[in-house]
């Protein structure tokens, strides 16, 4: 499957233009529901689209981008009446929203309807003489034409043998890129054939939004009600995800970082490495007391809200086994909330479930923002902030190494196993990890088959963990050198120790 992310596509600049254009009209709007009707002709201002076959459509899809990054839902297309632009603006110019799902949604006026699953031969075909994909195709769908190699689609299994066995890759396979990203099959299509998401499947891991070429899928946003927020005089503390560093510049560094989120206004930042510090600990002690001595088969972690609700889901037999430790984000929230009660705290991560999983009853006193870093990045561009020319005042200096390398696939099984080392030596630890949510199906279906007794098991729904996340900047591979510098700058490796 190829791969865009770490490109800047236009696909990417309009999303971020998008949070740009709201977060200005939180900051600056004076006449907010003229300035919102009037954004659409602002976003899209000549007579001609550059990107869609006319401006009319490119203004329509902007318009529902918008109010998915007001935090509101999509208006009905099958109506003759789908209402304003602000309809239902009043429920959401507001300082505190939580998230109502479905949080990913499709723009049905984006969707190009891709072919789910399709082989056909192009211009390459030589028509040569061995046609060899004739010769292995099972069921005998493939006939010259003129010369060249026809695919009957009646009879066509997929199988891809053909395309397999051709000498001039000149057969192509069509996919659709949101339903290959999907690795929990909850994309399925409408009676038109455009993409729809099945909210029953969906686990929110934002695969297929980062995956869209046409930006048909989009997920909601809070940055308007942070803002509103932050203009209240309430005190908002902000705590960002491990996977921060790099995201905002190659040369803005955590202390930089740190000091640019309390000029936007954040009274003060945390590490959410400190929670994943403190969940370190306690998996550990897990691992050993339970799982290491036959007592329980094995253990999930639960930092990925994504591979933990796709657990219970689809193998509700493993529910006693995924941790009941408190993710990072709300260990972090509730040490925040102990240190300042009257402060709402703010949860800045890579990631979409994570929107959801503070959503969650459960969850909502402690964490009451969740912001990605590419929202983030549009309230910067609001407010005329840039990075790169911050003087550092602070220092990032709250977790452990350990904590810090929760950002990356396999850092958090690491990190207990670590932990598992150093205070409880001795002990055999068995780790596995899965990153993509087909990889953690799979793991799944092993586990539960009793293959994988003894183990620990960690799951990441986004391919190379956290830094991969639906809501990131940089390229993966980026990312990964600069979490793993900002692990080695730790003064401690491992939590508790002396």
């Amino acid at each position: 499957m190829s791969n865009m992310r770490g490109i800047d596509t236009p696909v990417r600049q309009r999303r971020r233009l998008v949070f740009k254009e709201v977060a200005n009209l939180a900051y600056h709007s004076t006449n907010l529901k003229d300035d919102m009707e009037a954004l659409p002709y602002k976003i899209v201002d000549y007579d001609e689209s550059e990107y869609w076959e006319s401006v009319y459509r490119d203004r329509a899809i902007i318009r529902e981008r918008i109010r998915l990054a007001m935090g509101m839902s999509l208006r009905p297309e099958n109506r003759e009446r789908p209402g304003h632009l602000t309809a239902g603006l009043e429920e959401s110019n507001i300082d505190e929203k939580y998230y109502e799902p479905p949080l990913m949604q499709v723009i049905p006026s984006a969707c190009n309807a891709c072919p789910e699953n399709l082989y056909t031969v192009t211009d390459s075909c030589m028509g040569c003489l061995a046609h060899p994909c004739q010769s292995v195709c099972p069921k005998g769908a493939i006939s010259m034409v003129n010369g060249k190699s026809v695919i009957d689609q009646e009879k066509c299994i997929k199988c891809g043998k053909c395309k397999a066995i051709c000498p001039y890759d000149a057969i192509c396979h069509k996919e659709r890129p949101c339903k290959t990203a999907c690795g929990i099959g909850a994309i399925k299509s409408d009676r038109v054939g455009r993409a729809v998401i099945d909210n029953d499947l969906c686990v929110s891991c934002g695969q297929c939004m980062v995956s869209c070429p046409f930006g048909a899928i989009a997920d909601k946003s809070q940055i308007f009600q942070l803002i509103r927020a932050m203009q209240s005089g309430r005190e908002i503390i902000a705590q960002v995800a491990p996977a921060f560093v790099g995201q905002f510049g190659p040369n803005v560094t955590p202390d930089m970082f740190k000091t640019a989120l309390k000029e936007l206004g954040f009274a003060d930042v945390y590490e959410t490495a400190i929670g994943a510090d403190m969940g370190c600990m306690a998996e550990a002690e897990h691992y050993v007391k339970e799982v290491a001595t036959g007592n329980q088969a094995f253990a999930l972690t639960s930092c990925c809200p994504s591979w933990s609700v796709m657990a219970k889901n689809l193998f509700p037999e493993t529910i006693d086994k995924i941790s009941n430790e408190l993710t990072p984000m709300v260990a972090t929230a509730r040490i925040i909330k102990k240190e300042h009660p009257n402060a709402s705290v703010v949860f800045i991560g890579p990631c979409a479930s994570k929107k959801l999983e503070a959503s969650r009853r459960t969850v909502r006193s402690d964490v009451d923002f969740v912001i990605t870093f590419e929202e983030l990045t549009g309230m910067f561009e609001a407010k005329g902030i840039l990075l790169e020319e911050i003087k550092a005042m602070d220092e990032m200096q709250d977790a452990t190494a350990a904590g810090r390398g929760y950002g990356v696939a396999g850092g958090v099984a690491h990190a207990i196993e670590e932990c598992i080392e150093k205070y409880y030596p001795g002990t055999e630890v068995r780790i596995e990890h899965a990153e993509s949510l087909a990889e953690c199906k799979k793991v799944l279906l092993l586990a539960k088959a009793g293959k994988m007794n003894g183990c620990l098991i960690e799951g990441m729904a986004c391919p190379g963990g956290c830094i991969a996340g639906a809501g990131t900047n940089i390229a993966i591979p980026q990312a990964m050198k600069e979490v793993a510098k900002f692990q080695d700058a730790a003064e401690k490796k491992l939590p508790d120790e002396e």
